[in-house]
């Protein structure tokens, strides 16, 4: 949620409906700090953010159905009000247990021409976020642990991987 020191000026919303709103930060913020949307996700109780520019929708995942010779990273696919959506689970990408129940939800992102829907718990908020937030991630010695999780955001009292939507979508159509 934005905060309520913050001013938020609604301009309009591009095509996808997303709101194309400057931010403008409270005197308290560093000088040079500039505003971003994102969309916090909740996989294997670990949080992560993604750009809001690049999610189309949520949605409630009803089924997901395996396609052969799919590349690795992807679970499958679903139905979207007819639409085929591939859907990736990004858990074992990131370390994360793959033990429990599904994730129940799917978040299609996009980046160009290019979509498909990512697999989560929850999506517990959309928050504006400021540069001043972000920490350099921290290098793990390999480029595989995490090769799209590009930096960390401290959210509130606890660190979220922000996930490169471009990143994403290149890892998985290479195979991952």
């Amino acid at each position: 949620m934005p905060d309520s020191r913050d001013i938020v000026t609604v301009e309009g919303k591009d095509r996808s409906g997303a709101s194309t709103a400057p931010v403008t930060p409270s005197p308290e913020r560093m000088e040079g700090a500039t505003a971003t949307r994102v969309c916090l996700i909740s996989l294997s109780g670990e949080l992560f953010a993604i750009d809001l520019r690049h999610i189309r929708e949520v949605f409630e995942v009803e089924s997901v159905t395996s396609v052969p010779g799919m590349p690795r990273a992807l679970a499958g696919v679903a139905n979207l009000r007819g639409m085929v959506i591939p859907l990736a689970d990004l858990r074992p990408m990131l370390g994360l247990s793959i033990t429990g129940p599904a994730p129940k939800f799917g978040v299609i992102i996009r980046h160009g021409s290019h979509q498909m829907g990512v697999l989560v718990d929850q999506v517990p908020e959309i928050r504006t976020v400021y540069t001043d937030e972000f920490l350099a991630a921290p290098a793990t010695g390999s480029s595989e642990n995490k090769p799209f999780v590009s930096s960390i955001l401290r959210v509130e009292d606890r660190m979220s991987g922000v996930v490169e939507v471009p990143t994403l979508l290149a890892y998985v159509q290479s195979g991952g």
